[in-house]
């Protein structure tokens, strides 16, 4: 029955991919010939473009069904399904020009196929998340659901069940559970039993009651994982691992898979390929900006900062930054000159005796921070991300703050998710790390804009 359904499901998005595909493909030889778009003096024969589309239709059959694209993809999402179509549609679109260029007789248009290709493209996709999201409200209320096991150790079984719950989407429905060592799960779904030993779960899997079996465990025990496996003998059941990497995954940790070698990272940067040159650009566009709008204002408290205490308007003092590399951050004076000759290097308390009088104003204000823009725009530092800290002062935070050092997994910023929480200063490290950690793991482009507009909004006035 279940296999039934998936072939079933399977037909229909095939049908549905080759109907857009079919009407990509007439929409752009009506863009090129019919809509005067396009000056056109060539001739075309509507022949050559109908034989096109039935090699088409053949060779995205072909190459869909041989990637198996349509796939179940319960625990996938949506930017991996487009990537994967990305990936068909290349190889779909180089198989059909190879076999053009071999049938010598066929003259098509580049502008059509290039307007096909696109138009499919983003057809098919949005079709996609249509069905997809269409799946995912029915499961929510009941239907198309996937029957479960879940077996592991108390906590970790705990941790799924609750996570099988929070996502309804996907579909799982938690039939049974197995804890190992004889603990104990509460919060059961209604209708879930418990298995006590092994031959319980074999007569369960093979009676066909269970779709899928998650197996769960720390990393220190998956050395059980093929004993577990053994229960099931030959039985087509799914079965999924489910590692508690809660320990050893410090930072974004993920799973990819190279040439048949699956490898899990284990702590990495969000901040790579696209996503490294999107934060770039909008650092040095916004970046630009803020230097007109605030030029003025520059040069009124360098004026006041000269006037009223001796010494140079900047001060430069050395931070780390991406990767623990060094530089020389920029910020306006707001200390009498060469105020830690005696002390050292060490936070300012609030009534701090070295703060001249129109510098107290400025670190009320955050304004002496602004010459940190021509960090920004040097690449040293980005607008948003983990205040730089000295490099006398991090040896001993490292020491004192397990995973302190993680924080240099990106740019250091002006501004960042601690910050604005009230995390500055001579405040609690733990809250600012925990904080720091939190932005790296969820960043993205519109959480940066966020945390700049709450900057402008309320950053001044503390």
């Amino acid at each position: 029955m279940l296999k039934r359904h998936n072939e079933f499901f399977k037909s229909l998005m095939l049908i549905g991919d080759l109907f857009f595909v079919s009407a990509s493909w007439w929409f752009a030889y009506w863009i090129r010939f019919k809509s005067n778009l396009f000056y056109t003096t060539e001739a075309y024969d509507s022949r050559h473009y109908l034989i096109a589309w039935i090699l088409i239709v053949c060779v995205w059959t072909i190459v869909f069904r041989l990637l198996d694209f349509y796939r179940p993809r319960r625990i996938s999402t949506h930017a991996r399904e487009f990537v994967d179509l990305i990936k068909a549609s290349a190889l779909a679109l180089l198989t059909f020009l190879g076999t053009v260029f071999i049938v010598h007789d066929l003259a098509l248009s580049r502008i059509v196929v290039l307007v096909f290709w696109c138009v499919s493209l983003l057809s098919v996709n949005l079709s996609h998340f249509v069905f997809r999201e269409s799946l995912r409200l029915l499961r929510r209320r009941g239907h198309n659901l996937r029957h479960v096991l879940v077996i592991g150790t108390e906590t970790e079984v705990q941790q799924l069940n609750q996570r099988l719950v929070w996502y309804r989407h996907m579909g799982f429905r938690l039939c049974a559970v197995h804890v190992l060592a004889g603990g104990t799960v509460l919060d059961l779904p209604q209708g879930a039993q418990v298995l006590k030993d092994k031959s319980g779960i074999e007569r369960l899997v093979k009676s066909g009651a269970i779709d899928q079996v998650f197996v769960t465990l720390p990393l220190q025990r998956a050395s059980e994982l093929a004993q577990i496996q053994e229960w099931f003998g030959d039985e087509p059941v799914t079965v999924h691992f489910v590692p508690n990497l809660g320990a050893l995954a410090k930072l974004r940790g993920s799973m990819e898979e190279f040439d048949g070698l699956s490898i899990m990272t284990l702590q990495s940067s969000p901040l790579y390929g696209w996503n490294s040159i999107t934060k770039r650009l909008m650092d040095v566009l916004l970046g630009v900006i803020a230097l007109v709008l605030f030029g003025p204002v520059m040069l009124l408290i360098a004026f006041a900062i000269k006037w009223t205490s001796t010494g140079p308007v900047l001060y430069r003092q050395e931070r780390m930054g991406l990767d623990g590399r060094r530089f020389e951050m920029l910020k306006f004076r707001t200390m009498i000159d060469d105020a830690e000759r005696s002390t050292g290097p060490v936070w300012a308390a609030d009534d701090d005796p070295r703060v001249t009088m129109i510098g107290r104003w400025l670190r009320q204000s955050s304004l002496d921070e602004l010459p940190q823009l021509f960090n920004v725009l040097r690449g040293e530092m980005s607008l948003v991300g983990p205040r730089p800290e000295r490099p006398p002062l991090i040896e001993e935070f490292r020491k004192a703050i397990p995973g302190y050092m993680l924080r240099h997994k990106v740019k250091a910023g002006m501004t960042g998710w601690a910050q604005i929480n009230g995390w500055r200063g001579n405040t609690s490290l733990q809250a600012r790390i925990d904080h720091d950690i939190e932005y790296i793991e969820s960043w993205s482009v519109w959480r940066d804009m966020k945390i700049l507009t709450w900057t402008l909004l309320g950053g001044f006035r503390h």
